[in-house]
């Protein structure tokens, strides 16, 4: 994973990287930024050598850190008429820098480009943007319920770069009729997908058939299972572009392979803008409903919209989008998932009894779809937490694959994929639903321990 980060030194900026041997580098960068949105230049013109070790930039090394000095250009535009294959693009522009990622991305498309822009991943966004020296485009989708703090970081970024951003609104009509036929905080009695899709979808969709591309924010540790499918270019599989219809729209995610830490790293290193929130526990930051403060060690999601399913946010039954259509034609070309000996995998047959109270253990479930990359993302810490238990007289671990009789499943409360629950053997019907977006062996093995209070 390559991460770059650039330092800032006194009033001129340097790229700047680390690598697993705490080498040293010297690096040159001159930036010079035009933004479109406010269509006022902004001259950022340095020429600066800096020497900064690993630890300064990040406090400890990361690996395949590398330098990343002026944006390149060696990933040049394809030629005219050629479609680009953007999968071999994907897996080329993988082990680039956000910066190489980001130049590559404007050059590409230039005013056709635009960042999508609302929190601290974003603001790292922009900041990579101003240095690669092209011409960049920001928007943002202002729903009418953010934060004051939100809108303080947007005039601060404004202010900070000499741009204006693309503020995007919904439509006046649809949100009253949502209002007045369901009240102000309909959302924590149905989901939030209805009001989203007033506030923020729509709006965003309208605003994206403008553009031939987009740059987001998106990690792959944002979501639970850090191997979750987010590569740095794709077509996207929602929204259509400029053109119109399937596959018009590109989607840039240069922060792919970046972690949490590291972009704070990067952004108090560069001495950026951010929402003040953060310094009140917040980290993801949505609309000011559906947006809380988490606690040390939550997982950053577990702050929105909190009263739902926690798995809601990911693989909804009901949810229906390309990428879930696209996985539900290919699943019966998948391999099943958690095979191994450690993991039983049981039948409805076996379920029923211990719903019936015949339980001769504590028994811990895991209700999946082999398609659903969420239900994949866990396999590798789901038989850690089998092995662990491999042999024990007390816990059993297991698996029922919940999308082959979604009916029977819900009788122990699935609602998405994966859900986990536990059959407590000192209860005769009772189901206890692990209530958390942590999926790894020790999360899973504490939660165990809590219900069944036996050690692995």
């Amino acid at each position: 994973m390559v991460f770059s980060v650039n330092a800032l030194q006194g009033v001129c900026r340097a790229g700047v990287g680390s690598s697993l041997a705490h080498r040293k580098h010297t690096a040159v960068l001159k930036a010079a930024s035009v933004n479109r949105g406010s269509m006022q230049s902004v001259k950022r013109v340095c020429t600066a050598t800096a020497t900064v070790t690993p630890a300064q930039v990040h406090g400890s090394p990361v690996q395949g850190d590398s330098l990343t000095t002026v944006a390149g250009d060696s990933l040049d535009r394809e030629p005219a008429g050629q479609s680009p294959d953007y999968a071999r693009l994907a897996k080329d522009l993988d082990k680039k820098s956000p910066l190489e990622i980001m130049d590559h991305a404007l050059k590409q498309h230039g005013e056709d480009i635009g960042i999508a822009f609302s929190g601290a991943e974003d603001v790292a966004l922009v900041e990579y943007a101003h240095l690669t020296g092209r011409p960049y485009r920001v928007f943002s989708l202002d729903t009418g319920r953010l934060n004051a703090e939100t809108y303080q970081l947007f005039d601060a970024v404004e202010k900070h770069y000499g741009i204006r951003i693309e503020y995007t609104f919904p439509d006046a009509q649809e949100c009253m009729d949502l209002v007045r036929t369901k009240g102000m905080f309909s959302f924590y009695e149905d989901g939030h997908q209805e009001c989203c899709r007033v506030r923020k979808v729509r709006p965003l969709r309208r605003q994206l058939k403008g553009l031939k591309a987009w740059i987001t924010g998106q990690r792959k540790d944002q979501s639970p299972g850090t191997r979750s499918a987010v590569p740095v270019v794709q077509v996207d599989p929602v929204f259509e572009g400029l053109e119109g219809g399937p596959g018009t729209l590109i989607k840039y995610n240069p922060l792919s392979n970046v972690s949490s830490p590291e972009v704070w790293n990067f952004l108090r290193v560069m001495g950026v803008p951010t929402n003040k929130l953060h310094e009140q526990g917040y980290v993801s930051i949505g609309c000011e409903p559906c947006t809380k403060a988490v606690l040390p060690n939550q997982h950053e999601r577990e702050g929105r919209w909190w009263w739902e399913d926690a798995t809601g946010k990911e693989c909804g039954l009901h949810s229906g989008n390309v990428v879930e259509s696209a996985a539900e034609q290919a699943k019966d070309d998948l391999r099943d998932l958690f095979q191994d000996n450690s993991v039983e995998a049981v039948s409805k047959q076996q379920l029923q009894e211990m719903m019936d109270g015949k339980r001769d253990k504590d028994t811990l479930v895991v209700l999946y779809a082999p398609w659903c990359q969420y239900s994949q993302a866990m396999e590798e810490s789901y038989i850690g937490l089998a092995k662990r238990y491999q042999g024990s007289e007390h816990v059993r671990v297991a698996k029922f694959q919940a999308d082959t009789d979604r009916e029977f499943a819900g009788k122990l409360g699935l609602k998405t994929f994966p859900t986990i629950v536990m059959l407590p053997k000192f209860s005769t019907s009772g189901v206890v639903k692990y209530p958390t977006e942590r999926r790894d062996t020790d999360s899973l093995d504490m939660w165990v321990k809590t219900i069944a209070g036996y050690e692995s």
